[in-house]
């Protein structure tokens, strides 16, 4: 949500400048904005799958009809579309840093490969799920640690999400059963903390050095001392 742009595409010709192509959002903010002719969609609601075929062609030049060059255009009928993924995938970037796959799924389309997170996946490090929970600089988190070694040195390592914003990314009714994940709130609160963050990189009760990012995230290492 911090981002302006995103960079999709480089050329580095052998003679020349290098060109740098770039997806420009509109607005500031990081907030996304549709049109009047292709609206936004709500983001709560499930992606779907497009089928946009591979090709890339340049302008025409007079009467001569180009080759089509190698990647993917995403046309202006696609715009709602495309930001739906784009909302949808990082929150699922959120999730599956906190290790938690399920909530991961339902956030990614099945060519993103939702069904994996389903079987099996919980987080970047096999065997590791969403059930740790830590207060860091005063704020609760949720999320997945582990433990390794580093130079001899036991260290452990956690990764998770604000308390109140995973929530939100993984509600649950009054029967504890998972509900569809609230993004559109999620997406609301976090740019409505930005730059309220702690600026500390360093928790004395927690031992170690902590890192909050702008979306919520949070990772944090400390020593593990025999």
């Amino acid at each position: 949500m911090s981002s302006s742009s995103i960079v999709f595409g480089t050329e580095l010709p052998m003679e020349g400048p290098v060109t740098v192509h770039a997806l420009h959002a509109r607005g500031t903010g990081g907030v996304l904005h549709g049109t009047s002719k292709h609206p936004l969609r709500n983001l709560d609601g499930v992606a779907e799958n497009e089928n946009i075929m591979p090709g890339i062609l340049p302008p025409a030049e007079g009467d001569e009809v180009p080759s089509p060059e190698p990647g993917f255009y995403v046309g202006p009928q696609y715009e709602a579309w495309f930001q739906h993924v784009l909302a949808r995938t990082a929150t699922a970037g959120v999730t599956a840093f906190a290790g938690d796959g399920d909530t991961t799924a339902q956030y990614l389309t099945t060519r993103q490969g939702s069904q994996r997170f389903t079987t099996g996946f919980a987080h970047a490090a096999a065997g590791s799920v969403q059930d740790a929970e830590y207060e860091l600089l005063g704020i609760p988190f949720v999320g997945t640690d582990h433990v390794f070694r580093l130079n001899n040195k036991r260290v452990e390592a956690f990764s998770g999400v604000a308390a109140d914003l995973f929530q939100l990314l993984s509600p649950r009714d009054d029967d504890g059963r998972r509900t569809p994940g609230k993004v559109e709130q999620y997406r609301s609160a976090v740019h409505s903390l930005r730059g309220s963050w702690s600026d500390r990189t360093w928790d004395p009760k927690w031992g170690g050095p902590v890192s909050v990012h702008e979306d919520g995230t949070v990772l944090a290492m400390r020593l593990l001392r025999l």
